[in-house]
């Protein structure tokens, strides 16, 4: 397993190893003990989340807040997508800074997002499964939004075209109005 660093501190790229012959491929997705070497000591995982998306789908931003906030690992297990991480900690010297990267199921990366950050994706190719392992559970009373298109954020989205959102997301108040993760 690959670890890199990104802009926003505790946000870390992840490559695993891909084993490639004749047959096809095979990958260790997922490993604790590298994990927690690696990536982040005493972090566990409780649930996971499974989505399917049409190309042009802008899911997010997401995040919950404490006591039920979650660190997210994500994968594109078919497909591609642009994933993005937003600071989002209170009294963070990079509060409302992003990044993003490029998840597919051709290039196997992972993003590791931890507690204090908003998360989101859009679908770059035709359709894509994105797959992620949660730390805390979903809950209903602690879950938060901010809107996509914050211009305060200014995401650089790689389709142009107007997205396919919900309208939750689509009403989901600006970062200037949240309550931090």
């Amino acid at each position: 397993m690959n670890v890199t660093a990104t802009a926003l501190d505790g946000v870390l790229a992840i490559e695993p190893r891909v084993f490639t012959d004749a047959r096809g491929y095979f990958v260790e997705s997922f490993n604790q003990r590298q994990f927690r070497d690696l990536v982040a000591p005493g972090v566990s995982f409780v649930q996971d989340n499974q989505s399917f998306s049409c190309k042009g789908v802008v899911r997010g931003l997401h995040y919950q807040v404490q006591p039920k906030a979650q660190g997210k690992l994500v994968r594109a297990v078919a497909g591609e997508i642009f994933d993005v991480a937003i600071d989002i900690r209170q009294g963070s010297p990079r509060f409302g800074q992003w990044v993003g990267i490029r998840l597919s199921a051709d290039n196997n990366r992972q993003l590791w997002i931890p507690e204090g950050f908003a998360h989101g994706f859009q679908v770059l190719s035709e359709t894509a499964t994105v797959l992620y392992k949660t730390t805390d559970y979903w809950s209903a009373a602690h879950e938060r939004a901010i809107r996509w298109d914050d211009p305060a954020l200014a995401i650089d989205w790689p389709l142009k075209t107007e997205p396919i959102i919900s309208d939750k997301d689509r009403n989901a108040p600006l970062l200037a109005d949240i309550t931090p993760g």
